[in-house]
């Protein structure tokens, strides 16, 4: 796909146990992520979503082996990377929102100390002109007093509030042209979860970002992405348009998912 800004083709992999023997968790994973567009992974725990995102990074497990495949970034193959390359490119091109805010924060840091610190990392500056950026970023995702906020500590924070400053790390600190977000809701209540999600669809069309969602949730799904990726046991069943999916599943397992998640919408 010519307008793809990231590329995985027959992406194969698994981890090594302690005796030595390899479990294979990827079978020939291949999907594309359009520029400029939202697109959903989905499938259920365990399917391999996390892992291969993880995998564009390099941030996957000591234990796991990439036994066939390509992983390209804007013509980029990832996994000819050596370390330094990789950290080239995380963050300053490609960043990473994980499921638990709080746990990926340090919590010996105060939340304006860590964003400040990232945005040195890939920019320089005086230490007073980083907080100002990591104030303004704190602001921008709608946290109140952010000044005050900048000071306080992760522990301090509510799960909403954890996410928002992760997000102003990932998308204002840095400025990547990939956001990936892996359950970025999960754990939230329902109306913090409506408004981190439209919190991404505005950062993202503002500045104009690619996104991959990583999510089990169908009904964020419909309502914000453009493009789905079907997973399951580490292999993509099914990829397509939003619409396409939603109205035309062609796997057994799509429309599996399709119809567990209208249960579970008619039984809450």
């Amino acid at each position: 796909m010519s307008d793809a800004i990231l590329e995985i083709e027959n992406f194969s992999g698994g981890f090594m146990s302690p005796a030595g023997e390899y479990n294979q968790v990827l079978h020939d994973v291949g999907y594309c992520l359009p520029r400029g567009a939202m697109t959903a992974v989905v499938g259920e725990t365990g399917s391999g979503k996390s892992i291969t995102a993880l995998a564009v990074l390099g941030l996957q497990a000591p234990t796991f082996r990439h036994r066939t495949g390509s992983i390209r970034f804007d013509g980029t193959e990832m996994l000819n990377l050596d370390a330094r390359g990789l950290r080239d490119i995380r963050g300053s091109r490609i960043s990473m929102v994980f499921q638990d805010a709080r746990a990926a924060l340090n919590p010996v840091f105060s939340i304006g100390r860590q964003l400040a610190d990232t945005w040195m990392l890939h920019n320089g500056g005086s230490r007073a002109a980083a907080m100002d950026k990591a104030v303004d970023a704190l602001r921008q995702v709608h946290i109140p007093e952010p000044e005050r906020r900048a000071r306080q500590y992760p522990h301090e924070f509510s799960g909403g509030m954890a996410q928002r400053a992760m997000i102003a790390m990932a998308a204002l600190i840095c400025t990547p042209e990939l956001l990936i977000l892996d359950e970025p809701t999960t754990g939230l209540d329902v109306t913090t979860q409506a408004d981190i999600m439209e919190l991404i669809v505005d950062l993202a069309q503002s500045r104009g970002l690619t996104v991959c969602l990583i999510t089990h949730d169908l009904g964020v799904v419909a309502e914000t992405c453009d493009h789905v990726v079907v997973m399951n046991k580490g292999c993509v069943v099914e990829t397509g348009t939003t619409e396409q999916i939603f109205t035309a599943p062609q796997d057994a397992y799509t429309r599996k998912l399709l119809a567990a998640s209208l249960l579970t919408e008619y039984s809450a």
